[in-house]
């Protein structure tokens, strides 16, 4: 079974500053928004309809990030190719608020401090995602 998935590396400008979004997921875990694509639409329209309904921000895709792929195992279905399309993704409007269902936390951060908590409670297949979407805004980080 394949399942796509699309989410993004949320920011946004705050005077002369740029902040980052992260989340927190139900293990606790920092992480980028994302979710399931549904049938009908692209993975662009997946990653700014989940961006929304898990963070309650409106965005707009700058540009493609990356396509990380791996497996896992679902009980009752096997092995599933897991695909999820990341963007660099603009706030434009909404006001932050997690949806609490899906997601324990979401805030906005400096973006080297969104790093230290990706590099340190996050997952490891998001550090390459970070990492380039930070290069993207100017940020360098190792």
């Amino acid at each position: 079974m394949k399942e796509i998935s699309a989410g993004g590396v949320v920011f946004r400008k705050h005077g002369n500053e740029i902040h980052v979004q992260m989340i927190q997921d139900r293990y606790g875990k920092i992480t980028l928004p994302k979710g399931k694509m549904e049938p009908g639409e692209t993975v662009e329209q997946t990653a700014l309809r989940e961006i929304l309904e898990e963070t309650g921000i409106v965005g707009a895709i700058v540009e493609p990030i990356e396509t990380i792929t791996y497996q896992f195992t679902m009980s009752g279905v096997g092995l599933v190719d897991k695909e999820v399309h990341y963007f660099l993704v603009e706030a434009t409007g909404g006001s932050l608020q997690a949806q609490v269902e899906e997601i324990r936390g979401v805030e906005w951060l400096h973006p080297l401090e969104a790093w230290h908590q990706q590099t340190h409670s996050g997952y490891g297949n998001n550090d390459s995602v970070l990492k380039k979407a930070l290069h993207t805004l100017g940020y360098e980080v190792t």
